[in-house]
């Protein structure tokens, strides 16, 4: 009986050893395929990635991990970034301007001189965020981020020329404060 779990203990090492050679953790990163225009990173986990300065106007990081990414100057418009983790990442000037948005988690990003023009950002996190020079202009937000976000915003969108605070709508008479709809 000893002998038996003696070579038990044995082939489940063996096992653990060929798992550690054959089978390493790979890293998912879009690559372009034939006939495609641009990267495909919907559910792809490229964490720590870099992409500063492309352009992936066409593409989609639907539902990707992209956390501590350097995302810096890229052009996203137009493009569809839903229910992706962008947690710690560098997204200072990149441009999500008409991007569908929601469930992004967004904390702790450097969003500073980003453009977010007619994004929709519904139900997604921006704690800890730095917006400096950010431009939320006719943006969908949570009232609750939007308030948030008034609280530290300032300074002027170098691309746009608009004022942070301006393209969130704060006021002087109350941190968030939006002046009701006309016609109700």
């Amino acid at each position: 009986m000893v002998l038996y779990h003696s070579f038990l203990r044995l082939l489940g090492l063996l096992a653990i050893l060929f798992a550690l050679i054959f089978f390493q953790p790979i890293k998912v990163t879009a690559v372009l395929n034939v006939g495609d225009e641009v990267p495909n990173y919907v559910r792809s986990q490229i964490t720590g990635i870099d992409l500063h300065g492309q352009d992936l106007s066409k593409s989609s990081i639907a539902g990707a991990t992209a956390r501590d990414a350097n995302l810096s100057d890229v052009d996203l418009h137009g493009t569809v970034v839903t229910l992706a983790d962008l947690k710690g990442s560098n997204l200072n000037g990149i441009d999500l301007t008409d991007t569908l948005s929601d469930r992004v988690n967004f904390q702790k990003t450097d969003l500073r001189n980003a453009v977010l023009v007619n994004m929709i950002a519904s139900g997604s996190s921006f704690a800890g965020a730095q917006i400096e020079g950010a431009d939320f202009s006719f943006s969908v937000l949570d009232s609750d981020d939007q308030r948030n976000l008034c609280e530290i915003a300032q300074g002027t969108n170098p691309v746009t020329g608009v004022d942070t605070r301006e393209s969130l709508e704060c006021s002087d008479r109350g941190v968030g404060y939006k002046p009701p709809m006309p016609g109700t």
